[in-house]
């Protein structure tokens, strides 16, 4: 994993970071982390490299999300608005984790907090117990740090390019 340059950023931040890169690379296994807003929108990501592929797709004619981290952000916001819909048609409260295991991987989905989200794809290999117990972990710490204004301030980070200056213009 390439650490995405924290400069410019708040303390707060610039912690979120740390603890993303933390997780990916303390548990064995994980590819792939998004944290996403309530409204679907990627906010931090693990692979910054896909994310400045994912900016560069957004002028060109494709549709959809392009990059890991894009496309992990579009699954975890749908398996998270499918999960509350169902809690909600069942009567069973907040929705707290999902795991989805597959034949070649697995996919974790955890509340945060005012219904962002925390998506993690792990390969076959990870231990789903330890990936759960350290996404609860940073759950616990991001949590209470994860504010509107820190939350608009990491979505025009990854709006922004290196040193600022915003991506897909005059293509």
């Amino acid at each position: 994993m390439t650490a995405p340059s924290t400069f410019g950023l708040s303390s707060e931040a610039r912690n979120l970071h740390w603890l993303l890169t933390n997780l990916v690379e303390e548990v064995p296994g994980i590819q792939s982390v998004a944290v996403v807003s309530s409204d679907g929108l990627l906010l931090l990501s693990s692979d910054a490299g896909r994310n400045q592929e994912a900016r560069q797709s957004q002028g060109a004619s494709r549709t959809g999300p392009r990059g890991s981290s894009a496309d992990l952000a579009t699954i975890v916001s749908g398996i998270g608005s499918l999960t509350i819909g169902a809690a909600k048609l069942m009567g069973s409260g907040a929705v707290k984790h999902t795991m989805v295991a597959m034949d070649e991987g697995s996919l974790f989905v955890m509340s945060i907090s005012d219904g962002s989200l925390l998506g993690v794809h792990g390969s076959a290999e990870c231990d789903m117990s330890v990936v759960a117990y350290h996404m609860a972990l940073f759950v616990g710490r991001a949590g209470h740090v994860l504010t509107p204004e820190l939350r608009s301030e990491l979505r025009k980070s990854l709006e922004s390019g290196p040193a600022g200056s915003p991506q897909g213009a005059a293509r």
